[in-house]
């Protein structure tokens, strides 16, 4: 049995006892593409014991883009979609970098075309990627991003890497950093910056801005 869902690392090594009671193997796969998979091939990172992953590599070899990469046996039961956990994480922080860079861009009265500067990155330059490739799109076709509401849901994998990595005494403060975006993202109105607010008026004789309609 294959899990290629983006299933948890833990749940891996449970299944993977279960089955083996009753004789089946179990190769979990953590898969890496996107809607854009279906044409350029899905990244696959697998756990499972050797034999049972030479089973399953010609659906493995089917699947993985073309060339020598994009492929890889990652270790035993759980790694698959450990590494796949770690790739989400790290995915969070490189699009919190772009997003970041992005509105100091729009917001300096100094550079006229943000969307050109990005398409510039897109060719030498050391920050160069496939999610740039694909920011650059999104912000052509909708200049300033308008039409999109500023709210990130997140879909588990970047909370699992922060407590592996409190688990393991291994920082990551830019991927926890992220994260904790994506939670400000749902705040119409942080509590915490009320009370941020307060304590400046208190201290400082800050002034404070009154909520809408009171």
């Amino acid at each position: 049995m294959v899990d290629g869902g983006n299933s948890r690392w833990t749940d891996d090594i449970r299944h993977a006892e279960l089955l083996a009671e009753h004789g089946i193997g179990f190769v979990d796969c953590g898969v890496s593409g996107g809607v854009w998979g279906l044409d350029n091939g899905y990244a696959l990172m697998y756990g499972g014991d050797s034999a049972h992953v030479a089973h399953a590599q010609p659906v493995f070899d089917a699947l993985k883009p073309e060339g020598e990469r994009g492929a890889v046996h990652a270790g035993k039961v759980g790694a698959g979609h450990f590494s796949k956990m770690v790739h989400n994480g790290i995915e969070y922080a490189l699009m919190q970098a772009y997003a970041e860079g992005w509105e100091l861009l729009e917001k300096v009265d100094l550079v006229d075309n943000v969307t050109e500067v990005f398409d510039s990155w897109r060719e030498g330059t050391v920050i160069r990627s496939w999610l740039l490739d694909l920011f650059t799109d999104a912000l052509e076709q909708d200049p300033g991003l308008a039409s999109i509401a500023g709210y990130a849901d997140d879909s588990g994998e970047g909370r699992w890497t922060v407590e592996a990595a409190i688990d393991n005494a291994v920082p990551v403060p830019a991927i926890t950093a992220a994260l904790f975006a994506r939670f400000v993202s749902r705040q119409d109105d942080s509590p915490a910056m009320k009370a941020i607010a307060a304590m400046r008026a208190q201290f400082g004789g800050h002034a404070t801005r009154p909520e809408p309609g009171s």
